[in-house]
């Protein structure tokens, strides 16, 4: 118990923690008779009282020696028989200075107290992990036995634990280990889980939230899916209020994914046995909090509150205005193009559409991006805008010339186009003539042309640094090029110029020239 500052150096370090366990341990091979009681009550009260030279004074150098394998041993020797005391050295003993900015000044006005002021800096404690744990297990001893007696009505003690652990442990992971423990303890219970427990294991929990909100934690997903659990198991005004206060404990992908997403299901109704009206009060939290973290950060939540709000028509509409603002800025097309699947799946093809021509003006396809990921996305939005009609058609293939410059992209759009009549499919009870659109009128006119323009581009692209092992290949990509310059009125024309011109600009590749010839004349 005598205070010693904590040496330099790991093995010294490392040797100062194992002496300890190992005269701990052969204290603990002693019998604990009354004899053993009385001289462990007179050296804890004097350890207490004894100033600067005691590990538990009330002032100590904040290098010193943490006594929290020691307190934990005098804490379960003199419990049974002097609890008050068993808690003042446990409580004094939780201290750990060296992670503190500045140590508590105490009462400086006592000559024979160190003074604990000192610059702020983290000394080269290597056996640090260790310590932490060794304090996160006395406090663990603690928090089970003040749970103990607080289910039989002493709740003073147990929210004077919960303060020292707040206060004196720093890391996360522990305090979310100490949250755990005292759900376990509060829902084992023989009869109901007590709400006071319950309260302090989220409390501990709401403090883990704040600590790794703007830090980064690998098991941060499991914390917040294990406080939204033990809020469930407080009530509904728990959850309400973290719904309330979701700002200062998740960011907005979190409380949208797993606070929202969990609270609106149908096992946390179950769970909390909610009657209509406490439902609808529930959902319209979740629904608001899902609005407000869209608005915070729409390329990440847009998707989950448009999900969330399906059931409330204003909410919804919020949502997609959300969208649509942010589609200009803030949203990539990928994500565009996400929601505008979704809508197009929720039966809103016109809100789709609007949304694919967003993504649209986000999209740049260069000439050799032919398996590009957005692909699907630029024929499925090609497709919708074809099924909704010619008007829309003409509306987005400016749109798809100005983004694209793939000519097999283009290509295949126009092939599409092509097949069927726009507005076939029958949306809204729409006439149509019935006529395939022509390719010599807008806008497949201006698709056609873009079309041509793109293989041209690309063969010229293609040409500059072209192997022989790639003649074969080009041969090909050309022959996929005359068959869309053959859909055009004047396409065979245009070809047998396209061709002359490239023998005439690349006379110098003879070989390939010759393959030309032989496949185009």
């Amino acid at each position: 118990g005598q205070q010693r500052i904590m040496p330099d150096g790991l093995y010294t370090q490392e040797k100062v923690c194992r002496n300890e366990e190992q005269l701990i341990s052969k204290l603990q091979e002693i019998e604990l008779d009354d004899t053993l009681v009385k001289i462990f009550r007179k050296q804890a009260v004097f350890l207490l009282e004894a100033g600067p030279y005691s590990g538990l004074g009330e002032i100590i150098h904040r290098e010193s020696v943490p006594m929290h394998t020691f307190a934990k041993y005098l804490f379960t020797s003199l419990l049974p028989h002097d609890a008050e005391l068993a808690y003042k050295i446990a409580l004094r003993a939780m201290r750990l200075l060296v992670l503190e900015s500045t140590a508590p000044t105490g009462d400086l006005t006592r000559p024979h107290h160190i003074a604990s002021v000192v610059p702020n800096r983290y000394p080269r404690w290597f056996t640090l992990s260790h310590i932490e744990s060794q304090q996160c297990e006395l406090a663990s001893t603690m928090l089970a036995s003040t749970m103990l007696t607080a289910a039989k009505g002493d709740v003073r003690r147990l929210e004077t634990v919960l303060e020292s652990i707040q206060k004196n442990i720093h890391s996360s992971s522990h305090i979310f280990k100490l949250a755990q423990d005292a759900f376990k303890i509060a829902t084992l219970m023989d009869s109901l889980p007590d709400i006071t427990l319950l309260k302090v294991s989220l409390e501990l929990g709401l403090q883990v939230m704040r600590m790794t909100l703007s830090t980064l934690n690998w098991r941060r997903r499991e914390m917040v899916r294990w406080l939204v659990t033990c809020a469930t198991e407080v009530g509904v005004y728990a959850l309400d209020s973290i719904m309330q206060s979701w700002f200062t404990l998740f960011t907005p992908t979190e409380a949208t994914s797993i606070v929202a997403t969990t609270v609106m299901s149908n096992s946390t109704i179950v769970r909390l046995h909610l009657d209509c009206h406490q439902q609808e009060k529930l959902a319209s939290s979740a629904r608001t909090l899902a609005l407000q973290c869209a608005m915070k950060d729409p390329q990440n939540c847009a998707l989950s509150a448009l999900t969330l709000c399906e059931k409330d028509h204003i909410a919804f509409e919020t949502a997609y205005q959300i969208v649509l603002d942010a589609a200009t800025t803030g949203m990539s097309y990928t994500q565009l193009f996400t929601i505008a699947r979704y809508m197009e799946h929720r039966g809103y093809p016109m809100r789709a559409y609007k949304l694919a021509t967003l993504a649209m003006t986000h999209l740049n396809l260069s000439y050799n991006q032919d398996t590009h990921p957005a692909i699907n996305d630029v024929l499925w939005a090609c497709a919708l805008s074809h099924s909704l009609g010619k008007n829309e058609l003409a509306a987005i293939i400016p749109l798809v010339v100005k983004s694209v410059k793939c000519a097999t992209v283009l290509s295949d759009i126009l092939r599409r186009c092509t097949l069927t009549t726009p507005g076939m499919v029958g949306l809204h009870g729409r006439r149509n003539s019935g006529k395939l659109m022509s390719l010599d009128k807008a806008p497949l006119r201006q698709l056609l042309d873009a079309t041509i323009g793109a293989y041209i581009n690309t063969t010229h692209s293609r040409l500059t640094h072209i192997s022989p092992r790639h003649y074969s290949e080009f041969i090909e990509f050309l022959s996929k090029a005359r068959e869309t310059f053959l859909m055009a009125h004047d396409g065979h024309i245009q070809f047998t110029q396209f061709i002359d011109n490239l023998k005439q600009i690349y006379k110098g590749k003879k070989k390939l020239m010759m393959l030309v010839r032989e496949r185009f004349g």
